[in-house]
C-alpha cells in the first residue's frame, strides 16, 4: 500500500536535509530571523507547474529559490564567503533536483544585520500519492 506524500516532507524536507551538510543554518521555509550563514528555501514564481494529463495522478514541477546568505562585514570577504556557500549548496543538491541560474548578490538588511544574499533557482518534480 502506498504511503501518502506531501510537498513539505517529501520535497522541501528532502532538500533541507540534503543542505544540512553545508556549513550554514538551513530553513525549509522563510524564518522570522536568519542566522548567517544561511540557506533559506522559498517558493519561486511560478511555484507549481501542472504536468498532469487527464485523470492521472497529480504531478507538478515545483520551483524554489534557495537564498544563500552570509554576514556582510566587508565586501571582498563577504563575496568570497557567499561564493563558497553557493558552491557547497550546488554540490549538496539531492538527485532529482535541478539547479538553474544564480542571481547577482545583493545586500539586504534583516533586523539590524546586513546580509549579502544571492538566489539559486531550484526545481524538481512531485507526484502526489494518496492511500
Amino acid at each position: 500500500m502506498p504511503t501518502p506524500t506531501s510537498i513539505a516532507t517529501d520535497v522541501r524536507g528532502t532538500l533541507a536535509t540534503a543542505l544540512a551538510g553545508v556549513v550554514a543554518s538551513v530553513y525549509s521555509s522563510p524564518p522570522e530571523a536568519v542566522i548567517p550563514p544561511a540557506c533559506v528555501i522559498v517558493p519561486d514564481s511560478p511555484y507549481l507547474e501542472t504536468t498532469t494529463i487527464g485523470k492521472s495522478a497529480v504531478r507538478v514541477k515545483i520551483n524554489f529559490v534557495v537564498t544563500a546568505a552570509v554576514a556582510y562585514n566587508n565586501t571582498a570577504g563577504a563575496l568570497d564567503n557567499l561564493e563558497q556557500l553557493i558552491i557547497s549548496i550546488i554540490a549538496a543538491m539531492p538527485g532529482g533536483y535541478e539547479v538553474g541560474d544564480v542571481q547577482r548578490p545583493t545586500i539586504q538588511q534583516v533586523g539590524a544585520t546586513n546580509l549579502l544574499v544571492a538566489d539559486l533557482a531550484v526545481s524538481t518534480y512531485y507526484t502526489q500519492q494518496t492511500i
